[in-house]
């Protein structure tokens, strides 16, 4: 029977801190009281039935002047019943996954009743978080106290009040204890050890552990195109015989890393149950908007949106401004060019060591403005996609991905494949290649960690005296951290982290017959990524929300995609070569075929060998197809049960008819 929240007391006095709701310091207090009331509301009155308490009392409130931050917890059967109604996935008692029922709890591993840690915090606080933004405007025409926040029925009340000012964030607390302990084993201590992949699952979610074991895995499997490109850099530059070599090497490297990689990941996400995970009838994501309706599928109340609507604003609106962004890209890019011809120009006219450095110029100016460019196109990029109004989170992310990536693709690479393919030259080409790849890098690591870290660091000073200026009986330690964490920057998800690594990919695949070095630049960086990142993700930012993820999604896609460019791109560079040409003097028409043919077989051999690697090792094929049957037979088993009742149901009722009639019959 299933347990339902109107059935079960889930209020309790007092209950561990997991999310903090910042206010704005001039809120008015009904309006406090009506989100309070939402918050802990029963879901049959359309309320989270969540715990809601502020961080300071009256009287601190009065020492402080401060009443601003809100503190939300949950009680242990409402996290128990939230796991279910999300569908989270645990570990049974015979070992298999298994989605986890309040009515079957006692059948899984590390349940017992007095056990408050069988959901992990960032589950709890993932709960919390779904909870908060699935509460919906019912009849309110307005948020009470601000008549201007206009309401309707469907739309998200968090999404709401963030838009209008009234909440400043949400986010959820760190669990500084569990904290010291993950970092002590990551990043603290720099040695060559493989991350704890499964404990910063456990703090940071599924999502940000997927992006650090895609990280140290990509960062091992670059060194074998390290080693074997170092040779070919230092003692045969021009030997374009070995180069053949070098870049087959490199395009079955590229298709066999990628399909290695999933079967890993489906190794991980199996042990952590989100391979499993029911995904079909997802929810829609906070910030859609709509008339209230029924989903006919689900046939629970939620916002609808007309496909039609969303289709105009995507070809008419956001199609033309992205390729309005390309071609100033290209403009920018010829730029450039014009800049390369003039340093050449001085150089040849005055050979210095100055214009020898001044060669190098005009590639380092193109390499920082494509990183403004990017950055400022990203914010204009998620700005058009949320306007565009994507039910879901997926849609959504595939289409901002989708933009990003076309775009940063375009001002990355362009310049690249213009020196290749229009100007023909291999030393330029070379020159370019390693200049905006050690620039970027450089870039990215004092933009991403060491100024933030710096910046959070002189902050952090300012708050600690702060708190110990204060003179009053508060829980000091408390106060300060939550202080500190409300200041802290805003962690916004994995995909400027995975779109570096795309970009480095691309480097990396696309001329490695030209600069080989571009892997071994590529490992340096990682090596040092993977602790700034951690870094970053442990002192820099605010805990993020965890989302359950069974693979790094889109981001395979577009990885495979580059590897295909690459093979397209690496047999045309071979084909350009002066000891190719030397073989086919007087028959380009030949030379193109050949190159053409040879393209199409590498390409072929990259599909067959994506084909003969399964995606799931072979022990989590069986355990799904096992739990598949145990799916099917316990079906038919409830199925069999239901005809039994109503056949014991009909025989019941003839017998009572027949009874009735014999009742009935007139007397002799």
């Amino acid at each position: 029977m299933k347990v339902t929240l109107s059935a079960l007391d889930t209020y309790e006095t007092s209950f561990t801190p997991l999310v903090v709701i910042e206010l704005a310091q001039d809120v008015k207090e009904e309006t406090k009281e009506w989100l309070k009331n939402r918050i802990i509301a029963k879901k049959k009155d359309g309320g989270a039935q969540l715990l809601f308490r502020p961080l300071l009392n009256k009287h601190e409130k009065e020492t402080l002047g401060s009443d601003n931050l809100y503190l939300v917890g949950a009680s242990r059967v409402r996290l128990l019943l939230g796991a279910e109604a999300l569908g989270l996935v645990k570990e049974s008692v015979d070992g298999t996954m298994r989605t986890f029922t309040y009515s079957t709890r006692g059948s899984f591993r590390g349940f017992h009743d007095d056990n408050d840690d069988f959901l992990t915090m960032t589950e709890c606080q993932f709960i919390v978080k779904h909870e908060l933004e699935n509460l919906r405007a019912r009849d309110e025409k307005m948020i009470p106290g601000y008549p201007q926040a206009k309401l309707y029925p469907g739309k998200s009340l968090l999404r709401r009040l963030l838009t209008s000012g009234i909440v400043v964030q949400v986010f959820p607390l760190h669990d500084r204890e569990a904290l010291k302990k993950l970092e002590d084993s990551w990043y603290t201590r720099f040695s060559l050890h493989c991350q704890p992949i499964d404990r910063i699952r456990g703090y940071f979610g599924e999502t940000v552990a997927l992006y650090f074991g895609f990280l140290e895995y990509f960062t091992f499997a670059l060194i074998p195109m390290a080693v074997i490109g170092l040779p070919y850099y230092l003692f045969v530059w021009e030997d374009y015989d070995k180069y053949v070599v070098f870049a087959s090497f490199n395009l079955l490297w590229s298709t066999v890393i990628l399909e290695v990689w999933k079967r890993s990941c489906a190794d991980m996400t199996y042990r952590w149950g989100t391979l499993l995970m029911k995904r079909q009838f997802e929810e829609p994501r906070p910030g859609f908007h709509g008339v209230l309706g029924v989903n006919p599928v689900t046939g629970r109340e939620e916002p609808l949106y007309p496909s039609y609507k969303r289709q105009l604003r995507i070809y008419l609106v956001s199609l033309p401004f992205v390729c309005l962004c390309l071609c100033l890209s290209l403009h920018i890019m010829m730029i450039y060019f014009d800049l390369e011809d003039w340093a050449l120009r001085v150089h040849e006219e005055s050979s210095t060591e100055w214009t020898g450095v001044l060669l190098y110029v005009p590639s380092v100016i193109y390499a920082i403005v494509i990183e403004i460019m990017n950055r400022l196109y990203r914010y204009a990029a998620e700005f058009l996609t949320a306007w565009e109004n994507h039910r879901l989170e997926s849609a959504y992310q595939n289409h901002l991905v989708l933009k990003v990536l076309v775009f940063n693709f375009l001002n990355c690479f362009a310049s690249l494949f213009y020196i290749a393919f229009v100007l023909k030259d291999m030393k330029l080409l070379g020159q370019s290649l390693a200049t905006l790849l050690i620039t970027s890098q450089i870039i990215n690591q004092i933009a991403e960690s060491l100024l933030p870290y710096w910046l959070q660091k002189k902050h952090s000073v300012k708050v600690k005296r702060k708190v110990q200026a204060l003179k009053v009986d508060i829980d000091a330690t408390f106060y300060e951290q939550v202080v500190l964490e409300k200041e802290m920057s805003t962690y916004l998800g994995t995909f400027d982290d995975y779109l570096e690594l795309f970009l480095q990919f691309g480097y990396v695949s696309l001329f490695s017959c030209v600069y080989p070095l571009a892997a071994a630049f590529a490992v340096l960086n990682n090596f040092t990524e993977v602790n700034s990142d951690a870094l970053k993700m442990c002192r820099v930012f605010k805990r993020p929300f965890s989302e359950p993820s069974a693979s790094i999604g889109v981001w395979q896609l577009a990885f495979e995609t580059m590897s295909v460019i690459a093979v397209v791109t690496n047999c045309a560079l071979i084909g350009m070569s002066p000891q190719v040409n030397a073989v086919f003097p007087d028959s380009k028409t030949e030379l193109v075929l050949i190159v053409v043919v040879v393209e199409h077989v590498l390409l072929a051999l990259k599909f067959i060998l994506a084909f003969a690697i399964p995606d799931k090792p072979r022990h989590i094929q069986m355990k799904l197809a096992r739990l598949e049957f145990e799916s099917l037979e316990a079906l038919k088993q409830q199925v069999k049960d239901n005809l039994s009742v109503t056949t014991r149901l009909d025989a019941s009722w003839s017998r009572m008819i027949l009874i009735i009639h014999k009742l009935d019959l007139p007397k002799e």
